[in-house]
Order: C-alpha cells, then sequence, then structure tokens
C-alpha cells in the first residue's frame, strides 16, 4: 500500500492521477484551497477503494505555511512514498505583462512555492532514501513565447530545479519526475479552442502513473509533445520573433 501526498488535488490532472492510486487502495493526503471540491474528491476516492483519504486546506502561495502541511501529512499517513505536485493557475498573459505586481503572482504560485515544496520534501526524503517526488511543470518552460511566457518562466525554473533535484537525490535512492503536459481539457483551459493536440486528464493521469511506477525522470505527454518541443526550440531566434506564437 502505498502513501500517496497531492497537492494541489483539486486540479483535473491531480484527480486523474489519484483515482489510479485509490484503485490500487492506497492512503492518500489532499492538499488544495477549496474545502468543497477536496471533500468530494475524498469521497470519490473512497468509494473507488482507497485505504483512507485526509484533506487539508491551504493557501499554497503562502509558502510558510508548507512545512507544516508536509509535517501534517506524515503524521496522518506515517510517511510518505509518493509526492505529487500539481497547483497552479494560467493567468492572462495580457493582463498580467502589464503589472509587475501581477507578474510576482504568477510566478509565485506556478514556480516559487514549487521550489519550497521542492526544498521541504527533498530534506524530508533524502534521508529517508526511497520515494518519489512528482511535479507538474509544463512544456510552456521549454521556450519562451510572447502568448505565456510568464507561465513558462515559473515552469522553466520548475524544470531546471527538479533536474538539479534529481541528480543531488540519485544516490540516496529518491527518484524526481518532471512532467510535461501539452494542452490539457481541463477547467483552466476551458475558454481554449480545441484540437487533436489537446489530451484528457485522464490520458495525462494515466500516463504519470505509469512513469511513477517506472522510475522516470520526465516524460511529455502526451508522448509527441517531445518532438513537437524538439522542432520548436530549433527555431532560429531571428525566425521565431516574426512567428504570432
Amino acid at each position: 500500500m502505498k502513501n500517496v501526498l497531492i497537492i494541489g488535488a483539486t486540479s483535473a490532472i491531480a484527480h486523474a492521477t489519484a483515482r489510479l492510486y485509490a484503485q490500487h487502495g492506497a492512503q492518500l493526503y489532499l492538499i488544495g484551497r477549496n474545502k468543497e471540491k477536496l471533500d468530494i474528491n475524498a469521497s470519490d476516492l473512497q468509494v473507488l477503494g482507497a485505504s483512507s483519504v485526509f484533506v487539508d486546506v491551504v493557501d499554497l502561495d503562502d509558502v510558510s505555511a508548507h512545512q507544516g502541511l508536509i509535517d501534517r501529512c506524515i503524521n496522518q499517513l506515517n510517511s510518505i512514498d509518493i509526492a505529487l505536485i500539481a497547483h497552479g493557475t494560467l493567468a492572462d498573459q495580457a493582463e498580467i505583462q502589464t503589472s509587475y505586481e501581477k507578474t510576482l503572482e504568477a510566478l509565485t504560485t506556478n514556480g516559487l512555492s514549487y521550489l519550497s515544496l521542492l526544498t521541504r520534501l527533498a530534506n524530508y526524503f533524502e534521508p529517508q532514501r526511497k520515494g518519489t517526488i512528482a511535479v507538474i511543470s509544463s512544456v510552456a518552460g521549454d521556450r519562451g513565447r510572447q502568448s505565456n511566457y510568464i507561465y513558462g518562466t515559473a515552469k522553466a525554473a520548475v524544470s531546471t530545479f527538479t533536474q538539479g533535484l534529481r541528480n543531488r537525490l540519485a544516490k540516496s535512492g529518491v527518484n524526481v519526475l518532471t512532467i510535461k503536459p501539452g494542452f490539457v481539457d481541463t477547467p483552466m483551459t476551458a475558454d481554449f479552442d480545441k484540437s487533436a493536440l489537446w489530451a484528457s486528464p485522464e490520458k495525462v493521469g494515466a500516463e504519470i502513473f505509469e512513469a511513477i511506477k517506472r522510475g522516470k525522470d520526465i516524460i511529455y505527454t502526451p508522448f509527441f509533445w517531445r518532438y513537437i518541443m524538439i522542432v520548436i526550440k530549433s527555431i532560429p531566434e531571428i525566425l521565431f520573433k516574426k512567428l504570432n506564437l
């Protein structure tokens, strides 16, 4: 039986992943800001077969609360085998790019709060000498684009941080998985036009579940985003400036 901490548990991707762990009888500790949604998700996971489900309401932008939430999780579950960090927002680029304060808010939610949690989780897992830290980054962090460069900046920081952390923790037997989704059809992207490139949260959750089980380092999900991003990253800057991306 696995003990699984899910941070940002009300996100569609996080819940899709949690449902798979529930079906395998895991103990789950769910963290999010919305108590009502957390309770609904917890009930669903219990019906699916989770051995126990705990909920904890936390504003994850408050980094001073991070050590406390990890301590409470350990007290409830006795130990953590897997931690998935999956919270975030997708602010309107045109709106936030005009304000440093709004830019900082977006960077805190999607980047700096991750670095705080990763630092504290690494300090827990390293002496334990086992376990997995899985982190949702994004393909947006692979190259800065005018349409979402603030969000992309946060995710680029997360990807680089997890790469270094993976290198640090490898000798302790702890795996760090960086997850780079492309377009995912979730409530956060409800206003976007959809195409064949979009994936369901269930598909992405299944790929995360398998990647954790196999001890993978980095995944693009769906897989074809790896090749899309190879092409995008290879475009010369002088040409890239002229593209409406």
